[in-house]
């Protein structure tokens, strides 16, 4: 992998952005390295959460220019291959069995803004910027707009995607994309207590089981919802997690996952 680090330790995977030259932005290559190294951590049974984070000033700018004018001059059929290709790293990142956390340490914008967007969980340094930003140029945020209005709703999602405007941390905070808004100096010790909480604290079996149910209850009906989360209940209740949890539990144990 030349265009990502990937590193692991501790139960944890660090899955690091490292274009910094061109801040980080989203090129075909980049977009097949991040996929490569998601599926990586998720069969890697040492592997409990992962952090997303990058190398320089900015997290992600979105799509490279020199990719873009390439787009340009592509048929339907390529745009559409490419799209896909974007389409599933988004997916991938969204409905893996494990944690991700984004580690934004500068500006997130257009399909950097998406990437952290699909994380379970942002934090953020107080200059990091957010922005659906592809309106201004003549584009769409289509990928996106699937999992942001999942997030936020319809109203707020709206009105981020039509402005395409930028903001601070500390709004994106307010809206809901962003989970804490911390300094630079304490960012990384930071998203690495709370990935270390939920290794030690959380099953990973309940906590895959939980991400996978939130991607899929949201589009079905309430009564199919409901005969799901019944469902999803009594499998839970089979597991080896579940009977050790439990165990544990009513002898008044303290459990360490």
């Amino acid at each position: 992998m030349d265009l990502i680090k990937y590193e692991t330790g501790e139960r944890l995977a660090w899955i690091t952005l490292n274009r910094p030259e061109k801040r980080n932005a989203l090129s075909y290559e980049l977009v097949a390295e991040l996929k490569e190294a998601f599926q990586k951590a998720t069969y890697d049974p040492k592997v409990k959460v992962i952090i997303l984070k990058a190398e320089g000033t900015s997290f992600c700018a979105g799509a490279d220019i020199a990719y873009l004018q390439q787009l340009q001059s592509n048929t339907y059929e390529e745009n559409l291959e490419d799209s896909i290709h974007l389409k599933e790293l988004f997916e991938m990142i969204y409905t893996i069995p494990k944690v991700v956390i984004a580690q934004v340490q500068g500006p997130a914008i257009a399909g950097g803004c998406g990437l952290a967007t699909v994380c379970d969980m942002v934090y953020a340094v107080p200059e990091a910027q957010f922005g659906y930003t592809e309106v201004k140029i003549g584009f769409i945020p289509a990928i996106v707009m699937v999992f942001l209005v999942r997030k936020l709703g319809d109203a707020k999602a709206r009105e981020l995607l039509l402005t395409g405007q930028l903001i601070d941390a500390k709004k994106a905070w307010e809206l809901g994309i962003v989970n804490e808004v911390v300094e630079a100096d304490r960012l990384a010790a930071r998203v690495e207590e709370m990935a270390a909480r939920l290794i030690s604290s959380n099953s990973e079996q309940s906590m895959g089981m939980t991400k996978q149910m939130m991607a899929e209850v949201q589009q079905m009906s309430i009564v199919d919802a409901l005969q799901y989360a019944a469902e999803q209940n009594a499998v839970a209740r089979s597991t080896k997690d579940c009977k050790r949890g439990m165990a544990a539990f009513l002898n008044k144990e303290k459990i360490s996952w």
